[in-house]
């Protein structure tokens, strides 16, 4: 995950009749029931979940998965290595989860939404920026683990800091593990949090949105938004179209296109 981290899988299915075979995982499994009933065993027992359920099935434990209903079931899932859970807890043991179905709407919509715009368009500073800072709050509202000290001296510094980095590098910035350690920072957590206090958004937005800022300047120009998508770091012109739509309210052909007949 991020530029130097490991690989971060991502899993979308539906299933009607497979049952999965008993098996584990490193990482921890978190997953998100879209729809229909499924059925795991697990811990010597028979949990169910259903739509917007989150399920959390910790590293090493064996467990299997198949439909519950008649219908079948659906589900997205993310495979997270501890570290990610651990970012903004203490101590080190891993955070452990005695119920492995939880209920919190609020985050399972959260879950869901990252893992549908990671899926359709992965950017190592969003996944950096959104899953560390969901799995903390996954951590912390749901395990057995404690939560830091959130405090951190010279916060608006230290985002200014990370906000100059950032902005110095559009087409590869550094990863927040590698920010985060030359601030002094034990975790990516801690960087999060001082950047969304003082800034307002987390780091992936703001940085969009300053290549969204840089870009107009280059459509301005007369430069085509294939080329502007590459010159400001978004990988692609889909990218740019996405994120300039967002922060502008039109696409960037429609920009250049209302520019150039401005001008005409």
């Amino acid at each position: 995950m991020g530029h130097d981290g490991p690989p971060l899988d991502l899993l979308t299915a539906r299933f009607d009749r497979h049952v999965y075979a008993p098996h584990a995982h490193d990482a921890y499994t978190i997953g998100v029931t879209v729809g229909g009933l499924e059925v795991i065993a697990y811990r010597g027992g028979r949990i169910h979940s259903g739509p917007g359920s989150i399920v959390v099935l910790e590293p090493g434990e064996m467990h299997t998965g198949g439909p519950a209903a008649p219908e079948g079931y659906s589900y997205r899932a993310l495979y997270a290595s501890p570290d990610l859970l651990t970012d903004g807890t203490l101590g080190a043991a891993l955070p452990h989860f005695r119920d492995p179905v939880l209920h919190d709407p609020a985050l399972a919509a959260a879950l869901r939404a990252t893992h549908t715009d990671l899926s359709t368009c992965p950017d190592p500073l969003e996944t950096e920026s959104r899953l560390p800072w969901l799995l903390t709050a996954l951590s912390r509202r749901h395990s057995t683990a404690r939560a830091t000290d959130d405090r951190i001296p010279g916060t608006r510094d230290l985002a200014h800091a990370v906000r100059d980095r950032l902005a110095d590098d559009l087409t590869n910035p550094p990863s927040l593990a590698a920010l985060a350690a030359d601030l002094g920072l034990s975790s990516r957590y801690q960087l999060l949090r001082a950047f969304r206090t003082t800034m307002g958004v987390p780091p992936y937005a703001w940085l969009a949105q300053h290549r969204v800022h840089r870009a107009r300047v280059l459509l301005d120009g007369g430069l085509r938004p294939a080329e502007v998508a590459v010159l400001v770091g978004f990988a692609d012109q889909a990218h740019l179209t996405r994120w300039f739509r967002r922060v502008l309210g039109v696409t960037p052909a429609a920009y250049r296109n209302s520019v150039q007949d401005g001008r005409g």
